[in-house]
């Protein structure tokens, strides 16, 4: 039997830099009655206040659920408060150095986009995120700028000769993020098994991008049992499978 359930965020529990529904919000209420629950995205705190802890009901037991923005680079816990454990900034000069590194690729590749909505580069303190066509994007034009992730590929390709000192890896649905080297979403699930003293094999994990590439891939490359999932409303199901069988576990 698992101990821990961990997901993604974008694209997995929701749609790109939205909040959690109300569906997913019960579901995972009922999980953390069953199992501990942590949540790992590329995302920076504010996201996930807005995306998931504000969203989860009066009754959830936020006592077992552990937050893990920026690929695992920060972590935080539910005390009387949610208190941040650690966090990996980068170093002034090398954000300096990732920001150029990005606008070079951007523009050998000839991608730039026709329109942008809001800031393309943001400053996650531990970690760099280019949102290729802004922050504020409406989610159908996200859909549509990279459905086959051969953009940011590129962009990724290039980064990984111009900054081989860092790890690249894209999120969501038109962002790449760029982290130190061995800073990724493996780094986050040993945390994990430090912090809660669990074991990789007592995991189980559902994200959107476990292919190749993806800053969920990390993840499967630890040895942690996962679950490849289409977007938020297969992930629903996959949670509701984890209750049937882990409440099982229970009895």
């Amino acid at each position: 039997m698992k101990a821990l359930a961990i997901f993604d965020l974008d694209g997995t529990l929701a749609q790109s830099k939205s909040p959690i529904d109300a569906e997913m919000g019960r579901l995972l209420g009922s999980l953390l009655d069953i199992v501990p629950v942590a949540i790992i995205s590329g995302g920076d705190w504010p996201q996930f206040e807005t995306q998931v802890v504000a969203r989860l009901e009066m009754t959830a037991n936020i006592h077992r659920l552990s937050l893990l923005p920026t690929c695992g680079t920060k972590f935080y816990r539910y005390t009387t408060r949610w208190e941040k454990l650690y966090s990996d900034d980068l170093a002034e000069d090398d954000k300096d150095m990732i920001v150029k590194s990005i606008a070079l690729a951007v523009a050998a590749l000839k991608i730039a986009p026709d329109r942008i909505w809001g800031p393309q580069i943001e400053d996650r303190g531990s970690q760099i995120t280019f949102s290729a066509i802004g922050q504020q994007a409406p989610l159908d034009e996200k859909a549509k700028w990279d459905p086959d992730f051969a953009k940011r590929k590129g962009i990724k390709a290039l980064l990984d000769q111009s900054i081989p000192d860092f790890s690249v890896r894209l999120g969501g649905t038109t962002s790449v993020d760029v982290t130190r080297p061995g800073i990724d979403k493996a780094y986050g699930i040993r945390k994990l098994r430090d912090v809660l003293g669990v074991r990789l094999d007592e995991m189980i994990f559902a994200g959107d991008a476990l292919f190749p590439g993806g800053n969920d891939e990390p993840v499967k490359d630890a040895g942690v049992s996962a679950i490849q999932v289409r977007d938020p409303e297969e992930t629903k199901r996959v949670i509701e499978t984890m209750i049937a069988c882990l409440g099982l576990g229970d009895r």
